[in-house]
């Protein structure tokens, strides 16, 4: 009987099986692997990955909600910006002592602009040269202020002078006079170029608004 007990303790330990509660009553319980009880490493990627899905669904409104309010900002900045150059301008140039200059085309396939001088009572006011963009935007129907300033009320004396090619290519320099009473109101002068279809060559003058 001895005998056949151990054959069958040494045979549940080679197969790896637990021994029976008849025969281990007195034994201590054997403590759970550890193994066994620790999740495989494929099981703790997927736990992982399971957990990390809405953590990244939820930072996406996020990303786009701090993206508008970014947007937002900008535009308050822009509109902020133009406050203050309006008010700046109404600071420093005062509708009583205002006056503002300004450039067109009216067609101009026969003058290529290339500058244009401005003086106002015999003095140096503005200056500039056109890059072709710049001209470009004239003939589609732009207009430029070329400048703005202050002036005493009274009577005063504008002359500009436009520089370019003319027909044939050829160097281009002519130059328009007017004479304006500045009042209390601000003054808005405009520089216009036109193509004479008649004299076949262009024409320059200036128009004050009232």
């Amino acid at each position: 009987m001895i005998q056949r007990f151990i054959q069958l303790t040494a045979a549940a330990f080679v197969l790896g099986a637990p021994l029976s509660p008849v025969w281990a009553a007195d034994a201590q319980p054997v403590p759970a692997v550890a193994a066994a009880s620790a999740p495989s490493p494929a099981v703790a990627v997927a736990v992982a990955a399971s957990a990390a899905l809405p953590a990244a669904a939820a930072s996406a409104p996020d990303a786009a909600t701090l993206d508008g309010r970014v947007q937002d900002i900008k535009s308050d900045v822009i509109k902020l910006n133009r406050d203050l150059l309006v008010l700046e301008e109404e600071l420093l140039f005062p509708a009583n002592t205002q006056v503002a200059l300004f450039v067109s085309m009216d067609v101009g396939k026969m003058f290529e602009l290339d500058s244009v001088q401005i003086r106002l009572d015999d003095k140096m006011v503005s200056s500039y040269l056109y890059t072709p963009l710049e001209v470009a935007a004239l003939h589609r129907g732009g207009v430029q202020r070329i400048y703005l300033g202050n002036l005493k009320v009274g009577e005063h004396e504008l002359v500009a002078y436009f520089t370019g090619k003319g027909p044939h290519d050829r160097d281009y320099k002519r130059g328009a006079t007017v004479k304006f009473d500045k009042s209390t109101d601000a003054k808005y002068i405009e520089l216009r170029i036109k193509d004479s279809e008649a004299k076949l060559q262009p024409e320059f003058d200036v128009k004050v608004w009232q």
